[in-house]
């Protein structure tokens, strides 16, 4: 089995994207910058992160680098607020020995818990504009105490005091509006001694956000609302890894109203640099399998290393340089051609263009890590049970679930089902060399996008006509029901979809609070089971429940929007939808939008 955590290690040739950042950062004139590090869920943004962070630490300007984990502080702490605090405390740490300095940092760190108290952090974008919020008693005024700590400062200590009577005065309606303090004065006071620290430490000091696509709109915003208090303050940097249509869904979401123009503005103005994570090709895609597989094997790591670096070194040449040979990359660990890596790295070679160009998959390392999860999980289990079952199988077998949806998985099971383990129509597949049979099934033979894939994965070794696969379908029922693991639904998308199943209406506040929990890698897979549940409805004269509920999956993601819209058009085979159908997607953007 293999971690779903970031890697340390370059499987992908990120090295070369990984010192373009790091060139930026340390180029002469450059700082302050913002860089973005944009890419997909899965696409390997945090071990990009890793690899930027490790080029820093041999960087000799000693650079002060703080991880701050945007969904970390989700559901416990105002982002803006965790962000400055994580901020002020590193500089508290760096400043360790310097009496005088030390005592900055902690009159900084005092601010933010003063912030917390006055309220200041907890209304909105609306500070950030300099905009007096009123919320000065959003937070306990008994968080003003340990505001104090660290603050040697005597005016500022009184003006502190005087700040929690006004909020007690408050409290009791006595305190008017004028006499409120200045935030931007806050903002600035901030500012200043921030840079002064930050001056006399000597240091340039870099912030690495991660983790953004996990979060609800509200918290992504704030988080990159905190970052603007430091753009253009000297020797800081920024480096935020983020989905770029999430963000921008996010400001939407957010800002109610806002226009495209005002989504794609708001990020290019906090974003100066950005930097797209490739996307793994076929070669990128084989070497990762390459690595995984050794891994799993468990070849020592001087092996490991020598054999990622000769991958590493075919890929940067594949401009002008054939692939490295299987032969060579088993060469490079010093086994056998005949042993249990060198099949393992054949399977890589056969998978590896399905698990890349695959418009489910489509290069995905994440992905590609769960699936090869799966198919070690089965495996093992086939093994306690003694199945006759090679792990080249259920790896084609896993693929298949994973790239043609659960209605398509379904119609297989039944086929095996139904003609004791071994169905002609895969021994037609095979034998047709390319082309479908005319007695496919629906679900396989509909969609454009399917049937290339089938064709491909038809041809894929091992071949499975004349093999009896009701152990490995008795296996993949057993080890992952139908419905989670071939949509591959989390927890949360799961509870997602048993609740946009029993939606009867838009207005749903149950099924909205689902939606804004619910992962971006769930979006896709959540929207193929409420469909498989609307199929089961042939009386569309009224609205089915679970209707409304792909309605709203739509308004909250494109990808599952598209998905919907394939499927209304399949309805009544294209020709005008029932009355009540027509009025209920007469204002759903989305639907005008196909």
């Amino acid at each position: 089995m293999w971690t779903d955590q970031e890697s340390e290690k370059d499987y992908l040739n990120f090295g070369e994207v990984s010192q373009l950042a790091v060139d930026i950062l340390t180029a002469d004139g450059m700082l302050p910058v913002s860089v973005g590090i944009f890419g997909n869920w899965g696409a390997g943004k945090s071990s990009l992160l890793k690899l930027i962070e490790q080029q820093l630490e041999q960087d000799k300007r000693e650079w002060i680098v703080i991880k701050f984990d945007a969904w970390l502080y989700q559901g416990y702490d105002d982002a803006r607020a965790a962000l400055l605090e994580v901020i002020a405390t590193a500089l508290t740490d760096a400043a360790d020995g310097n009496a005088s300095l030390a005592q900055k940092a902690r009159k900084l760190l005092a601010r933010v818990d003063g912030f917390r108290a006055m309220g200041l952090l907890t209304e909105g974008a609306a500070l950030f504009a300099g905009i007096p919020t009123g919320g000065l008693i959003s937070r306990s005024v008994g968080a003003l105490r340990n505001a104090t700590d660290g603050i040697q400062d005597q005016d500022e200590y009184q003006s502190l005091c005087k700040t929690g009577m006004e909020a007690k005065a408050q409290l009791g309606g006595l305190l008017r509006p004028e006499e409120q303090k200045s935030p931007p004065q806050q903002i600035d006071a901030f500012r200043k001694e921030y840079g002064e620290i930050l001056e006399e430490l000597g240091k340039p000091l870099v912030v690495v956000i991660d983790n953004l696509d996990r979060c609800l709109p509200s918290n992504a915003i704030h988080t990159l609302e905190a970052i603007r208090l430091f753009l253009f303050l000297t020797n800081t940097a920024f480096i935020i890894a983020a989905d770029e249509e999430m963000i921008r869904s996010s400001v939407a979401d957010y800002f109610k109203g806002a226009s495209d123009r005002h989504q794609i503005d708001y990020l290019d103005k906090l974003i100066q640099v950005p930097i797209r994570v490739p996307k793994a090709g076929v070669r990128e895609i084989r070497s990762y399998l390459f690595m995984l597989y050794a891994i799993d094997y468990r070849l020592p790591e001087d092996k490991l290393e020598k054999l990622r670096n000769g991958l590493e070194q075919a890929l940067q040449q594949s401009w002008k340089d054939e692939p490295i040979t299987r032969q060579d990359a088993l060469a490079l660990t010093g086994e056998s051609e005949d042993g249990e890596l060198a099949r393992a790295l054949a399977r890589a070679d056969r998978i590896a263009p399905l698990l890349a160009n695959s418009p489910i998959i489509h290069g995905n390392p994440r992905i590609v890590k769960r699936l090869l999860n799966v198919v070690k999980m089965r495996s093992r289990i086939a093994q306690r049970r003694s199945m006759p079952l090679d792990e080249a199988i259920i790896t084609k077998l896993v693929i298949f679930e994973r790239c043609m949806g659960v209605e398509a998985t379904a119609d297989l099971y039944r086929l095996v089902d139904s003609e004791h383990g071994t169905p002609t129509l895969l021994k037609n597949l095979e034998e047709m060399d390319g082309q479908i049979p005319s007695d496919t099934p629906k679900t396989w033979a509909d969609n454009p996008t399917t049937k290339s894939f089938l064709k491909e994965w038809a041809q894929l070794d091992p071949r499975l006509s004349g093999i009896d696969l009701r152990a490995a379908i008795y296996l993949s029922r057993e080890t992952m029901p139908i419905g989670a693991y071939v949509v591959g639904l989390s927890p949360t998308g799961r509870e997602a979809l048993k609740a946009l199943v029993d939606t009867k209406n838009t207005s749903s506040p149950t099924a909205e609070k689902f939606l804004d929990t619910l992962p971006l890698e769930d979006q896709i897979p959540v929207m193929e089971g409420v469909i498989t549940h609307l199929r089961q409805f042939t009386d569309w004269t009224k609205q089915p429940k679970g209707f409304a509920g792909a309605c709203l999956l739509a308004r909250h993601s494109s990808d599952a929007a598209k998905i919907l819209v394939r499927y209304l058009q399949e309805i009544n085979g294209g020709e005008k939808f029932p009355p009540w159908m027509t009025a209920a997607l007469k204002e759903e953007k989305w639907h005008k939008d196909r």
